[in-house]
């Protein structure tokens, strides 16, 4: 069972299509399921597709208003591409991701897989606030995938690898992975402190952020982690206001 990794769908089009991906959620053993800002979802449309099977997976998936708030619990994020190059660096084939997904969720991580809307994919906005980026390969002339296509080859990737299911550590608070929500928070804290040292160029800094998001999204970031550098983050903006006060600067 994939049981730690759920499938989120971002503003999807046609509640068809979001049967399917129930169906092949259920397919690969991943029972969960949410769907942010669909457009007129109508469950009575997305059932049929859904099959018996996948019913269940389907009636219990959790609607969201906006992807940052479906986000917030997890403690790794992937979003799907089908847009190379630029600033879109990194970009994991999804038998690299699904091994990376399974050895976190054995770790005791609960992964979220990020798929975009049918016709235009994910925005570089909704991009940007994830944590690594998976892309399909395909023909370059024929690259559009059906999304419960796209869902169940990730998905495949990862059943392949589950070992035999195992109970889920017992973790501490304080030795528990950072949530996306606190791992966002961070992001901004350590934005605003490098720009007061000058580290940041203040002309851009969101994407001179990026290496850095990268790097820190690789470290597993535990929660007294997390604390320690929101602690540093804290000492930094303290040091420079009381120069700002001093005249030193």
């Amino acid at each position: 069972m994939l049981d730690n990794i759920t499938v989120v769908l971002c503003r999807p089009k046609y509640s068809e299509n979001i049967g399917s991906v129930a169906r092949a959620c259920v397919n690969m053993g991943c029972p969960n399921l949410i769907l942010v800002n669909p457009r007129e979802f109508d469950l009575n449309r997305a059932l049929p597709l859904a099959t018996v099977k996948g019913k269940k997976v389907l009636e219990r998936a959790e609607v969201v208003s906006n992807l940052a708030l479906a986000l917030a619990p997890f403690h790794k994020v992937y979003a799907t591409t089908a847009r190379m190059g630029g600033w879109r660096k990194g970009i994991l084939m999804p038998e690299e991701a699904a091994k990376r997904m399974i050895s976190e969720t054995e770790a005791g991580a609960d992964i979220a897989i990020v798929f975009g809307p049918e016709d235009t994919g994910l925005t570089n906005e909704e991009i940007e606030i994830c944590g690594s980026l998976i892309s399909i390969p395909t023909m370059p002339d024929a690259w559009s995938l059906n999304l419960a296509q796209a869902v169940l080859i990730i998905l495949y990737e990862c059943f392949k690898l589950k070992p035999t299911r195992k109970l889920r550590p017992i973790i501490s608070e304080d030795s528990r992975l950072a949530t996306h929500e606190e791992l966002l928070t961070l992001y901004a804290n350590l934005q605003q402190a490098l720009l007061d040292i000058d580290f940041l160029r203040k002309d851009n800094p969101d994407y001179f952020m990026m290496p850095l998001k990268r790097f820190i999204n690789r470290l597993s970031l535990r929660r007294n982690e997390f604390n320690l550098l929101m602690g540093v983050c804290r000492q930094i903006r303290w040091l420079k206001s009381v120069a700002d006060k001093s005249g030193d600067v």
